[in-house]
């Protein structure tokens, strides 16, 4: 039996010991399952108490089961709950009952919502936003990733797909009626107009400037500067916890240590870097190597000095935006200016007392509300969409350019930006990416 027409099964709640555990069951077996297990078959979607009993009759637990025949399910198949407590004995021996049925199996990551899309329950641009919603660290990604799951690329896509092949029926209606004299023309014309229109709609999805994708990737923040400035003494303040280890001893920090913040919904990565200077330990010269690295790569570096040291905005390296950040300030009896900083941000701040934190993360705040822009109009989450349409509006350029000296030019690639809608939708040829994308999945999802 091939893999699809088997039953699967996984833990569809948090890892064990909890309270309840949910356990599902999607396939042609799963009513055979819930009978052997519970007694009977409950009646659809109504919640049933039931003592569960393995093929030998032994109790496993007293559950509440739920059964979903299909195709009115999440997946479009049969589907049982088992809603059991949440001890992990009590789930093994569910899930060695459950082995014990013939063609059924323990499900692969993401199979259950492989299985809802290949039946049609959803397309893949919102099988990437449950994905996305299921790994949300922040509410602005999560209410990004419930309007995708909504439906609101997937919705667009169907819309200009369909748009696309009334035109494209229009112009090879011109193509069948050539020799009708002026009947071409009065075909040609709307079609044209209408591939305009849809041209220029998704131009401007287009010119979003990445908005979603940047709020699902993260707005990575790099703490750079000398050794002995205070860098993850300034981590842990902004993580609000013990995640790198302070010393007075230079060169402590080795490697890059990353923690995840959510400030006010938006969500940034923010990096300590190991402290840059000229060293012989071959140990610490690779770690102000990726010191520069991730600098480089940031979307905005802290570059930190103490009260005393020297100002160096990490000799260049950065791309990004760098504010300087004078550290220690408790320990700064002089009255010195502060040094200028290319991108005209400077700070002042102890981070050991927490003086001036307030106004650092208020500006990283106001940094990151540009950065981001605003979270609700954003119709692009990933690369592969953004890519797939701008293989659409490249292919309804060429059409525009080339109708009226060449319709069944013009029909082709109309066609072809029907395909790219297509595979945006995940409805034609797009066996090749699936495995990537659900393998991405947490295991019962």
């Amino acid at each position: 039996m091939h893999p699809r027409d088997q039953t699967i099964f996984a833990l569809s709640s948090g890892r064990p010991p909890s309270a309840i555990a949910l356990v599902r069951a999607s396939g042609p077996q799963a009513g055979n399952v819930v009978t052997a297990l519970a007694g009977r078959l409950p009646p659809p979607r109504i919640a049933t108490r039931a003592l569960l009993r393995d093929i030998s009759q032994r109790p496993i637990d007293d559950a509440v089961v739920l059964w979903f025949p299909g195709p009115a399910s999440a997946t479009g198949e049969d589907i049982v709950e088992f809603h059991v407590h949440g001890g992990r004995a009590v789930l093994a021996a569910l899930f060695a009952a459950l082995s014990k049925f013939d063609n059924v199996r323990p499900a692969e990551p993401g199979e259950f919502t492989r299985r809802a899309f290949e039946n049609g329950k959803l397309d893949l641009t919102e099988a990437e936003a449950l994905d996305d919603l299921i790994h949300a660290d922040t509410d602005r990604q999560r209410r990004q990733a419930l309007r995708q799951l909504k439906g609101l690329l997937g919705d667009k896509a169907r819309d200009w797909r369909a748009r696309i092949i009334e035109a494209s029926a229009l112009i090879e209606a011109g193509i069948d009626f050539s020799d009708e004299g002026d009947v071409p023309e009065e075909l040609i014309a709307p079609a044209l107009a209408k591939v305009k229109a849809l041209l220029t709609e998704i131009e401007e999805v287009l010119a979003e400037q990445g908005r979603s994708e940047r709020l699902r990737d993260g707005l990575v923040v790099a703490i750079a500067g000398p050794p002995n400035v205070g860098k993850s003494t300034l981590m842990n303040q902004l993580a609000r916890r013990e995640v790198a280890i302070v010393s007075p001893h230079a060169g402590t920090t080795r490697d890059v240590i990353e923690v995840q913040l959510d400030l006010e919904g938006y969500p940034v990565t923010v990096i300590d870097t190991a402290g840059i200077r000229e060293t012989d330990d071959p140990v610490e010269q690779e770690g102000v190597r990726r010191a520069r690295a991730r600098a480089a790569d940031a979307d905005l570096v802290l570059w930190l000095t103490d009260a005393s040291g020297v100002v160096r905005e990490g000799e260049g390296e950065a791309a990004a935006p760098v504010w300087l950040v004078r550290n220690k300030i408790d320990l700064d009896t002089t009255d010195r200016p502060l040094a200028e900083s290319s991108s005209g941000r400077v700070f002042r701040i102890s981070a050991t007392r927490g003086d001036g934190l307030s106004v650092l993360i208020a500006a990283m705040v106001e940094f990151a509300q540009v950065y981001f822009g605003s979270d609700e109009g954003g119709l692009i989450g990933r690369a592969r969409q953004r890519k797939l349409l701008q293989e659409t509006a490249a292919s309804l350029r060429r059409c525009v350019e080339i109708v009226g000296n060449g319709e069944e030019l013009a029909a082709e690639e109309l066609r072809a930006a029907a395909y790219s809608l297509g595979r945006l939708l995940g409805r034609v040829d797009v066996e090749d990416i699936l495995d990537v994308i659900f393998r991405e999945f947490c295991v019962g999802k």
